[in-house]
């Protein structure tokens, strides 16, 4: 590739921060609070607040599941935080990550109609968080942990899964491993090979990978061609020193990398049929000879926030058929924007307990159908945020999973009532964005953006 057209490209990768830090000040945010109700006149906030707000009070407080019927609690997502992994940035802090939360709150809202709420806390005590997320269960129909660092975002999670009434969710784990594993369908399909025969390596082995490796074994990939790559290495049954400290490595290494392969990134990746990256941001992490000592037809996933651990151009040169970053700029994001927003409408839809890995791989073979119905390209493996209507697809497939893993509560819906349901919600959400955009309630963005 000649300079000129890599110049051209770099350009285009690094736009999206310019216009940030254009965008960010000029909005002050990206979520605010709205009303959902009807107010004709002042008189309403008769009903609305005192006096009228204590009948429903009383209900609820002799029926607490009233509490679904007469207020929002269904419908609201918090997306909880500590600030210590934002993207590939690392420990910045609450405040910092805060602009990451709001990003959520908008794509929870726009590409599902959840409405959720970021909370960023001064905390990085894991027990603290557990218990700050216990206390704001009454608010909440779900939680969404985001960007807590390993291994504390394992105990997190367990920890409320075990003890609270509301599904939490990881989305760095859950969300990102639904993703990549939409993605590996049907990257193995366009290049003629068989799940079960595959050769996979995943380079880092942080909460996003450790939780994709299982999904990808729940899924139908053989562990024992499996190697997960961390920074000391390949993982393997001599990889001790893990048992004490990385108990998630540490079980992966007794089920992984049969061969027993040893060394780093390059000898992990020799004559491997797909990598997954979710490591040290590049460009330079993932060498391209890396890439050319693969097998016929490599799978290559740089997946490394914001910027991949390999150009997707330089990939190609070195040989890749299929390749996917984590970015929207490019073709084929593997990112979790993708999956969460449907899959939390579905959770949510059919109130249930907790997100199954079954609800994740409901989701993830849902999202690969709709680009294989739309026909599968080296550059199209795995639709866009564009093609909104993945979200209700998503919900449809996840509550019904819901319901057959019997974690929801309600349990009288078909897939294409919740269809119909979800789409109604995700399409007043983004019409209301729209409308407010065309009568200028949302300014316009400033010229040249």
């Amino acid at each position: 590739m000649v300079k000129k057209d890599v110049d051209e490209l770099l350009a285009k990768a690094q736009k999206p921060g310019k216009d940030a830090m254009i965008m960010h000040p000029h909005y002050k945010g990206k979520v605010q609070v709205m009303a959902k109700c009807a107010v004709r006149t002042l008189n309403d906030f008769a009903i609305w607040y005192t006096p009228g707000v204590a009948k429903p009070c009383r209900d609820i407080n002799e029926n607490p599941e009233k509490v679904y019927e007469h207020t929002n609690k269904g419908n609201m997502v918090a997306v909880v935080s500590d600030g210590t992994r934002v993207l590939g940035l690392g420990d910045i802090g609450p405040e910092a990550g805060l602009p990451v939360m709001e990003g959520k709150g908008l794509l929870f809202k726009y590409l599902g109609g959840v409405d959720a709420f970021p909370i960023c806390l001064d905390t990085k005590d894991p027990d603290k968080i557990i218990e700050t997320v216990m206390l704001l269960q009454p608010s909440f129909g779900g939680v969404n942990l985001e960007d807590i660092s390993q291994p504390k975002c394992f105990y997190v999670l367990d920890e409320l899964r075990k003890k609270a009434h509301i599904p939490i969710w990881h989305d760095d784990q859950q969300g990102t491993a639904a993703i990549i594993y939409a993605g590996l369908i049907n990257a193995v399909k366009l290049v003629g090979k068989k799940i079960e025969d595959v050769r996979l390596v995943f380079i880092g082995a942080g909460a996003a990978n450790i939780r994709a490796a299982h999904v990808c074994i729940s899924g139908g990939f053989d562990p024992g061609n499996m190697i997960l790559v961390d920074s000391k290495g390949a993982l393997h049954k001599g990889r001790t020193e893990l048992a004490e400290k990385y108990k998630e490595k540490w079980e992966l290494a007794q089920i992984t990398n049969k061969d027993n392969i040893t060394g780093g990134p390059e000898e992990a990746m020799k004559g491997a049929d797909a990598m997954v990256g979710a490591s040290t941001p590049g460009p330079g992490t993932i060498k391209p000879e890396w890439i050319k000592g693969m097998g016929s037809d490599p799978i290559v996933f740089p997946c490394a926030n914001p910027v991949p651990e390999i150009w997707p151009w330089e990939a190609k040169e070195a040989g890749a058929a299929v390749v996917a970053t984590g970015r929207s700029d490019f073709p084929n994001q593997v990112n979790n924007s993708l999956g969460f927003p449907g899959i939390f409408r579905g959770t949510l839809d059919v109130r249930a307990s907790t997100i199954t890995d079954g609800m994740c791989i409901a989701a993830a073979k849902e999202l690969a159908k709709v680009a294989e119905d739309k026909g599968l390209k080296p550059d199209y493996i795995i639709p866009s945020m564009d093609e909104w209507e993945v979200f209700p697809r998503e919900a449809a497939a996840v509550a019904m999973q819901a319901i057959s893993d019997g974690v929801a509560g309600i349990t009288d819906v078909t897939y294409e009532d919740e269809m119909n349901k979800a789409e109604k919600i995700i399409k007043n959400a983004r019409e209301s964005v729209q409308l407010l955009m065309k009568e200028g309630q949302i300014p316009p963005a400033p010229e040249g953006v």
